[in-house]
């Protein structure tokens, strides 16, 4: 069972969260799960019947030593793909 955070910790930990210096979105690049956080679906409808629609954005793929690299977008693209929608 998990211990309850005391006041000091959960202010220290909120203080150091906002201390993170965050990413311009017109340079960031968002995995799978921050785009689905940013469309408000699953991980996997994302997945699954968002990123292979022919309108989505390309992915960037930052290859690894073993040649593989999971897929990123640019945040600007996918927040300009998601604004083209709105009716």
């Amino acid at each position: 069972m998990a211990r309850e955070l005391t006041e000091r910790e959960l202010l220290a930990a909120i203080l150091q969260k906002l201390s993170e210096k965050a990413i311009p979105v017109e340079v960031d690049l968002w995995d799978t799960e921050h785009i689905a956080a940013y469309l408000k679906r699953s991980y996997s409808t994302v997945r699954d019947k968002v990123l292979p629609l022919p309108s989505f954005p390309k992915p960037i793929r930052l290859r690894t030593s073993n040649g593989t690299g999971h897929p990123l977008y640019k945040a600007r693209e996918v927040i300009q793909w998601a604004e083209s929608l709105q009716e």
